[in-house]
């Protein structure tokens, strides 16, 4: 791991104001091996599913040799024609969006959940007041 270079490519922000650490520990023509400084399940294993769900990828995985001191290694093998950088962008693109999606539609359930209550509400004090 001593010998691993960071990719720059990688080493952009992901999440606004969290700057990731990335080594490569392995990179061929269609396998590329990483390790991502102070990750967890939570963030490989959404990676390794956007990964997967690529018809290009012929392998994707990820490894937590123990998890209290160890950094998670994300492994990825692809198929002729796609370099698995590229794979792995492209995955991350695909979170990006789901990411987005998801906020506007729980914006939209939560304002529709409040217009709800607030009319709930209304109801309720219409009946008190009919009641005095």
């Amino acid at each position: 791991m001593k010998d691993g270079k960071r990719l720059q490519t990688m080493g952009k922000t992901l999440v606004r104001g969290i700057k990731m650490k990335i080594k490569v520990l392995k990179r061929t023509s269609n396998e590329l091996k990483i390790e991502i400084e102070g990750e967890g399940h939570t963030f490989c294993n959404v990676l390794q599913k956007a990964l997967v769900e690529d018809d290009a990828i012929e392998m994707a995985g990820y490894d937590v040799p123990h998890p209290l001191t160890s950094n998670p290694i994300i492994y990825v093998q692809t198929k002729k024609g796609l370099k698995p950088e590229t794979a792995i962008r492209n995955a991350v693109k695909k979170i990006q969006k789901q990411n987005k999606e998801f906020r506007k539609t729980f914006e939209k359930a939560l304002k529709a959940w409040q217009r709800k209550l607030s009319s709930t509400a209304s109801a309720k004090l219409a009946e008190s007041s009919k009641a005095s």
